[in-house]
């Protein structure tokens, strides 16, 4: 009987071992899912920003703030925007017949697709605070934005061809001349026109703004081969080009 007794505490004793055990390791990996569901939320979030499902957002969701930030700063970032300067430059090798009476036309868009505004961002929130726009053009004045070395290249590819560049931008006439001074420091030279927003334009969305620009080359006779810009609103609206070409930027939306 003392044997039997003895054998049941061993039992028992082995058992809510096991049971503690199991316990432990369950927490760890709950802890480990949490995490990884974490990652799974703001990677699904960012892609559907990518792919114009989540539109209109002010700030970006503030547990994925550190996760955007280190996608914005990482080789991932770089890695996806010189892939998609590769599909340009593949469309580019058999797209176009180009005409050489001067109307053949490429647009870009100016911020995070010429220059970057990752060095404000990281002094203000990298998106989790609502977009100042005062606080920016501040900072734009001050003409220190850096070149996106992969657009920089692909930029001077496309005028060499012959090609005229438009450059339409959602900043105001007021940043004219520290834009070009920041696009000429950086290597950019030789644009056709640098197209900013007047007064009237600032009562408009960016998407309105820019597909009336769009229209007005058109109707001069323009034939708009292709668009890259890092926002939807640059892409989207017609008339449209012969293809666009989309860079990645899930910090802010401008619609």
């Amino acid at each position: 009987m003392a044997r039997k007794t003895l054998l049941i505490l061993a039992l028992t004793s082995f058992f809510i071992g096991i049971a503690a055990a199991d316990w432990n390791i369950f927490n760890q990996k709950w802890k480990n899912a949490r995490g990884d569901s974490l990652k799974n939320y703001c990677e699904s979030w960012r892609i559907n920003v990518e792919l114009n499902n989540i539109r209109e957002f002010e700030v970006v969701p503030q547990e994925c703030v550190d996760y955007i930030k280190k996608y914005m700063t990482s080789s991932q970032y770089k890695a996806d925007s010189e892939r998609a300067i590769e599909e340009v430059t593949l469309y580019l090798s058999s797209c176009c017949s180009l005409e050489g009476d001067g109307k053949d036309a490429w647009i870009f868009d100016v911020d995070d697709t010429l220059i970057s505004t990752i060095p404000y961002f990281k002094k203000h929130g990298f998106g989790g605070e609502k977009l100042n726009s005062t606080s920016l053009e501040v900072w734009m004045k001050e003409s220190k934005a850096p070149a996106l070395d992969h657009t920089l290249k692909l930029f001077h590819e496309i005028k060499d061809r012959g090609v005229k560049i438009f450059l339409v931008s959602s900043r105001r006439e007021t940043l004219r001349s520290p834009t070009v001074d920041n696009l000429i420091k950086v290597g950019y030279h030789g644009w056709t026109s640098l197209i900013v927003r007047g007064l009237d334009d600032e009562y408009m969305h960016v998407q309105q703004y820019k597909s009336q620009v769009r229209k007005k080359l058109v109707d001069q006779g323009y034939r708009i081969w292709g668009i890259i810009g890092d926002q939807w609103s640059s892409l989207k609206g017609l008339p449209d080009a012969k293809r666009t070409f989309k860079l990645p930027n899930s910090i802010y939306c401008l619609s």
